[in-house]
């Protein structure tokens, strides 16, 4: 089998901005999709909720949309950055239409069929176009069945990143990427791929915390590999917590959508009482980061488990109808939700921080760009708003295509070695790894989680360099598997995390400390940025 490959375009991730990027460039050149397991494994397939557009071409409806997320970024949002975001909405939405995607639809009272929308925690207004509860599913299956049909788009699955490989920069030449060497797990063997371009659509880094919506795959991949290539890393001290994860011993990671809130769910102490009304007077339809501390609050001062999300007050057939994937889920673990509240915890659920990006998703490096929740475009701030991430998958694939295709320059390319594996051998412990991918995602969420102090921060910031000294020594002395290359990156996004949350001197949005709870206005539009000094 042959262990190098070239290609004009290799984007690094299948999901929703992976995919839109590989169909949008297809026509004009070779393309390859790698997918670290299945390509419905990414966060893409699971999103529940839907994508946030305004679809009319009314100026107030724009402004709206562009002022609630400026609202929810709690004063970081670059105002540029949304506004161009917002406009792309309806182009975004027309695109998936094209592909073959479906939405779920209504009668208005002209008796015409138009797009029904939802209205989601942070919005003002009905602007979430969906597919009943499982928008990510459908939006997954139509661009997979439409990258399958292309012949210039190579779909490759179980294949997991290692590193950039990348041409320094020197005195007649800036650092440009020229491809990656890549892991096939199927048959264990490690290639090398060359590309006039490489795009990070990895997703984001959630599972550095114990316990997240977010699928197995979700390990800050391109966060990691951005960093130790040389990019720059911006904001990573704000992790979203979900506030509504559902609880239960078989229902593990499965996120109860913004929606049921949006569509009347009250949040309620397992005696009956609501008390979002004592946070804020939007409630259940307050900002995610506030209703997750919410949340947090009433169970650490009531001593409970959970607190519960009731919908049952709505008509069965309703409930049935907006919800069928929730309510199969929750009926399957003898919940029936059209009767009885679901019990939620919050739970780690998007990075709003990342690889930093230009308007065109063009990172630091020549050649390398980053697209969906992997990138920090500056659009989500310190608290993304509800399903704005699907609709920046879309805009940022789209942008980073016109660029691609515009400025993309074929290089004459360096001979590349094979991968080395000579000095290593097969590793008797794998053990360890499992030890220290838990250690590290039981502390993250004890110590760097919804609510934060400078002391859990320096305890964190301790046992992770010890487990750094760990994994940098296993690594150098063991043949690499998808285990150990996802721990790798793991503890890489875990040091950012700790590094930019001990950074911030206040609370805001996503980040609240105990040490400073107040936000300081000083520091509106100041982005915590990491540069790395060397590759780590």
């Amino acid at each position: 089998m042959p262990k190098q490959s070239n290609y004009d375009a290799l984007i690094i991730g299948s999901g929703g901005a992976g995919l839109s990027l590989a169909l949008k460039l297809a026509d004009h050149c070779q393309v390859a999709v790698l997918s670290k397991f299945a390509l419905t494994e990414g966060s893409t397939f699971y999103a529940q909720g839907g994508i946030s557009a305004v679809l009319d071409a009314h100026t107030a409806s724009i402004e709206s949309h562009i002022q609630d997320t400026l609202v929810s970024g709690a004063g970081l949002c670059d105002p540029e950055i949304v506004r161009l975001t917002v406009e792309y909405g309806k182009k975004s939405i027309d695109f998936l239409r094209r592909q073959g995607m479906a939405f779920t639809e209504r009668h208005n009272k002209a008796g015409e069929t138009e797009l029904h929308l939802n209205q989601e925690g942070g919005h003002s207004e009905r602007r979430i176009v969906h597919n009943a509860d499982a928008t990510g599913k459908e939006l997954s299956l139509s661009l997979i069945e439409q990258a399958e049909r292309h012949p210039n788009i190579t779909l490759l699955e179980h294949h997991n990143a290692i590193d950039l490989i990348t041409i320094d920069k020197s005195a007649d030449a800036e650092q440009r990427v020229i491809g990656a060497y890549v892991l096939d797990t199927r048959h264990n063997i490690v290639k090398t791929m060359t590309a006039d371009t490489v795009t990070l659509a990895t997703g984001g880094a959630n599972k550095v915390y114990l316990y997240t919506t977010n699928p197995q795959i979700s390990t800050g991949d391109g966060i990691a590999l951005a960093w130790r290539a040389g990019c720059r890393i911006a904001n990573m001290e704000f992790m979203q917590f979900h506030p509504t994860c559902l609880y239960h011993p078989d229902g593990h990671s499965f996120l109860i959508s913004e929606a049921v809130r949006g569509e009347g769910g009250k949040l309620i102490l397992p005696d009956g009482s609501a008390f979002m009304q004592q946070y804020d007077a939007r409630a259940e339809l307050a900002p995610r980061d506030i209703v997750a501390r919410a949340i947090d609050h009433e169970i650490k001062k009531h001593g409970i488990d959970c607190v519960y999300l009731d919908i049952s007050h709505k008509p069965a057939d309703f409930i049935k109808s907006h919800f069928p994937s929730i309510y199969r889920q929750c009926l399957s673990l003898n919940i029936d939700i059209t009767r009885n509240p679901i019990p939620v915890v919050p739970a780690a659920h998007y990075t709003c921080g990342g690889i930093m990006t230009d308007h065109d998703a063009k990172t630091d490096i020549a050649g390398l760009y980053a697209i969906g929740e992997v990138a920090h475009t500056g659009l989500h701030g310190a608290n993304r708003m509800a399903s704005n991430s699907l609709l920046e998958c879309l805009v940022f694939a789209d942008r980073a295509s016109e660029s691609i295709l515009k400025n993309t320059v074929k290089h004459a390319l360096p001979q590349i070695p094979d991968w080395d594996d000579s000095q290593v051998i097969d590793s008797e412990e794998e053990v360890v790894i499992a030890h220290n991918w838990d250690e590290l995602r039981r502390f993250m969420w004890d110590y760097v989680g919804i609510v934060r102090t400078t002391k859990r921060l320096k305890r964190a910031e301790h046992r992770l360099h010890i487990l750094k000294a760990e994994i940098a020594d296993y690594y150098q002395r063991y043949r690499i598997s998808s285990d150990l290359l996802e721990l790798r990156n793991l503890v890489i996004v875990a040091d950012l995390i700790i590094q930019s949350a001990l950074a911030r001197k206040e609370s805001r949005g996503l980040h609240y400390t105990l040490d400073y709870p107040e936000l300081d206005p000083n520091q509106d539009s100041h982005n915590t940025i990491l540069t790395p000094n060397k590759p780590c």
